[in-house]
C-alpha cells in the first residue's frame, strides 16, 4: 500500500520525550506508523504521515503526546471531495477514529 501523505509540514503532533516512558501504546494505536520506539522512548518517525486522529495522545498515560485531532481527517474529506471519491482517512473500517 502506498504511504498516505497529508499536507507537508503542518501537522500539530508534538512529542515530549522527557515525559515518555517508552510503553509503546502510541505505536500500537497509530494507524499510519508515525511513531516508533527507539532506546526505550517514542520517536516521531514520519510526521507527515500523521492524519491527526488523536489516538496516540488519547492513549498516552503520561501525556507526552499532544495533537489537535481532526485536522488530518478534514484533509481526507477535502481530498475526497476534490477527487470525487468517498472521503476517507483510511484508518480502519471503524468510523469512530476521527470523532
Amino acid at each position: 500500500m502506498t504511504r498516505l501523505r497529508y499536507l507537508p509540514n503542518v501537522v500539530t503532533l508534538i512529542l515530549d520525550s522527557e515525559k515518555c516512558t517508552g510503553c509503546g501504546v502510541c505505536t500500537e494505536v497509530c494507524p499510519h506508523g508515525v511513531l516508533v520506539i527507539e532506546s526505550q522512548k517514542a520517536r516521531i518517525a514520519d510526521r507527515d504521515a500523521c492524519m491527526e486522529c488523536g489516538a496516540c495522545a488519547l492513549n498516552c498515560i503520561t501525556e507526552a503526546i499532544s495533537v489537535r485531532s481532526g485536522v488530518g481527517c478534514a484533509t481526507a474529506v477535502l481530498n475526497g471531495m476534490l477527487r470525487g471519491s468517498e472521503p476517507t482517512c483510511d484508518c480502519s473500517a471503524d468510523a469512530t477514529c476521527c470523532e
